[in-house]
């Protein structure tokens, strides 16, 4: 949630800001109408109040018994008066955050203009795209061929965009997940592991609600709801407190499974194990100070970056533009891996500075060493990496002719001894 302030006082930038994520900017309109309502209502409640604080202390001095109870009977009706626009009130107060909910951060400075993804730019690339002396299979054939990757199975047990790892490509995963969190621990993280459902406020102040409430799972019997991505209860960790400056910044890493609703087309750009409903993520996590962030962001990147170098990956990093980028982030830098056999680069993951829009909705403050006020720490999150998309660049691009897969050296450790996956 963008400061209220920046709305009152800067009502165009935010306009700007909307049009350029390409939204519409009624909703300014709309709240500064509200905070004008709610300011009124204000002076009115508070002057009434006044006025019942100095009618009180007057009928302590009346001697005169009709004098003072028509004094009572004329407070009462001022109290009436109160609690009616005290209830106009919450209502306004209800509404202004329920609009205000739906604005999204303001970009930064940095972040190129554009409409839509295809405009993200591309800033730098490692690597060169891998050459094969035959033709690489897509991993849904791999997979298939050498009994790892089960489609028919998982439609049977679930239904359609499910699947089952068996043996080996199993094992795989479970490996990628470990290395992960082995390596962000060594990169300074400290591993978490959350529960896999929050509550209904947890969502709103990770920004995910109620925007993408209709691509999310939830029991209606409870308030509770399957997380997206880890960010959501990491960023619950601290909502509602208060820390302490000489705890900052606070580095995290914690693996989740995550669950999305999502529409998806058929087709090759859906085929396989790229999208689904339910996948793994390793996630990064960071609060910090303020003037700390923008440093946060190039090491978060740089960490992400880190773990597709050590897997062996060709990669490149984009910038996302303004039309692509996130609800909640301000900048964000996408990592996209080169798959061999889908002859595609695959987002493995998105690394974005938050600023301090998730610490205003989840209520998270420090307090600085100098006993100054409270402030609104920055956070950031980033995937370190995304399944099921590492996993398929791991089988597209370690393949061999003869239909098997070398396992990257870097995760052998977890492989237990399996260092070439060949058909079961």
């Amino acid at each position: 949630m963008i400061d209220i302030n920046i709305i009152r006082e800067q009502p165009e930038l935010v306009r700007k800001s909307l049009a350029d994520r390409q939204m519409d900017s009624g909703s300014v309109d709309e709240i500064l109408r509200l905070d004008e309502q709610r300011r009124e209502l204000i002076q009115k409640v508070e002057a009434l109040k006044a006025e019942r604080n100095a009618a009180s202390k007057e009928i302590g001095r009346l001697k005169d018994s009709g004098e003072r109870q028509a004094k009572i009977e004329a407070m009462k009706a001022v109290g009436d008066q109160i609690g009616a626009l005290d209830e106009s009130l919450r209502q306004v107060e209800q509404a202004l955050e329920a609009v205000q909910a739906t604005i999204p951060n303001l970009p930064d400075a940095r972040v190129p203009y554009g409409a839509d993804d295809s405009e993200n730019l591309v800033i730098r690339q490692q690597g060169q795209i891998p050459q094969f002396d035959f033709e690489p299979k897509p991993h849904w054939e791999l997979g298939t061929e050498l009994g790892i990757i089960d489609f028919e199975r998982g439609v049977k047990i679930t239904g359609s965009r499910f699947y089952v790892l068996s043996g080996a490509g199993a094992r795989l995963q479970r490996s990628l997940i470990a290395f992960m969190l082995d390596l962000h621990s060594r990169q300074g993280y400290t591993e978490k592991y959350p529960p896999f459902m929050v509550r209904e406020k947890t969502l709103f102040g990770a920004g995910q609600l109620p925007k993408f409430a209709d691509n999310l799972y939830r029991d209606y019997e409870e308030d509770l709801w399957m997380v997206p991505t880890a960010e959501v209860p990491l960023t619950g960790l601290h909502m509602d407190e208060i820390l302490e400056e000489s705890h900052l910044p606070r580095l995290y890493t914690a693996y989740t499974p995550c669950f999305r609703r999502e529409k998806m087309s058929a087709g090759r750009d859906v085929r396989g194990i790229k999208r689904g409903h339910q996948f793994d993520k390793v996630e990064m996590y960071i609060y910090c100070k303020p003037d700390e962030s923008e440093a946060m962001l190039g090491k978060m990147t740089a960490d992400a970056e880190e773990t597709c170098r050590l897997l062996g990956f060709t990669y490149r990093v984009k910038q996302l533009c303004t039309g692509d980028l996130g609800f909640g982030s301000a900048i964000t830098y996408d990592i996209e891996v080169w798959a061999a056999g889908c002859q595609e680069w695959l987002e493995v993951s998105s690394v974005s500075n938050v600023t301090d829009f998730q610490a205003r909705r989840a209520n998270i403050k420090y307090r600085p060493a100098d006993g100054g006020r409270v402030r609104f720490p920055h956070t950031l999150n980033g995937s370190g990496l995304g399944m099921p998309r590492t996993l398929i660049a791991v089988l597209e691009n370690n393949q061999r002719a003869d239909g098997s897969v070398a396992v990257p050296p870097a995760l052998s450790p977890w492989m237990g001894g399996i260092e070439v996956i060949r058909p079961e």
